[in-house]
């Protein structure tokens, strides 16, 4: 769906370009954009860089342990039908706690790995009563989400973030007096939509 409206959007433009007679400034447009493009690419490349590497060495010296136990009984308190022995939940907490320090490219893998964990827990929930007096497997994949993988992901989007990481390199690589001036703003506004996304998931988990 993505690629239908960028690919309409910079249809649209060119032929606005095109009917208005600013084809060379929609020209000129087109190679600035693409310059620029390659150059944030090089500069958000350092920061992912940087910062992953400060969360292996964070990992390596046990801190981001040391974070996942205290985040435990949070993670619990969320997801309080996971088995305490279940993948899932080493999964989901990692994603948090790079969210929580705004390295999102690291914690896309560790949610991928979270939502696939959720589902063969799904399947296992499923599989485990599905038999029918003789004996027979009954199950069917179902493909609705379950209660933990749209809190999950729910909590993912919402992504309390102490550290913008993304957000100070944009403003670095624009020329801001300032990069860090937005991380205040940033944790209030995070802070806000992860309770509410929390108290939404819990609502709605007890309705279902």
């Amino acid at each position: 769906m993505l690629n239908i409206i960028w690919g309409v959007m910079i249809v649209a433009g060119i032929a606005f370009g095109a009917v208005s007679g600013n084809m060379e400034a929609v020209g000129n447009g087109i190679m600035d954009s693409a310059k620029e493009a390659v150059s944030l690419a090089i500069a958000m490349m350092g920061v992912v860089a940087l910062w992953s590497g400060l969360m292996e060495i964070a990992k390596e010296s046990g801190i981001v342990a040391g974070a996942t136990r205290l985040l435990r009984p949070v993670i619990r308190f969320l997801f309080p039908k996971i088995p305490e022995s279940d993948e899932s939940l080493e999964h989901i907490t990692v994603n948090v706690i790079s969210n929580i320090f705004g390295l999102g490219a690291a914690a896309t893998p560790a949610g991928l790995k979270a939502m696939k964990a959720l589902e063969r827990l799904e399947e296992k929930r499923a599989n485990d009563g599905a038999y029918d007096r003789k004996g027979r497997n009954t199950y069917k994949k179902q493909h609705t989400a379950s209660n933990e993988m749209c809190t999950f992901l729910v909590l993912n989007i919402s992504s309390l973030q102490l550290i913008p990481v993304n957000m100070i390199a944009y403003r670095s690589q624009y020329g801001s007096v300032n990069p860090m001036a937005v991380v205040g703003p940033a944790i209030m506004a995070t802070l806000i939509s992860t309770l509410a996304a929390v108290i939404f998931s819990k609502i709605m988990c007890r309705k279902k």
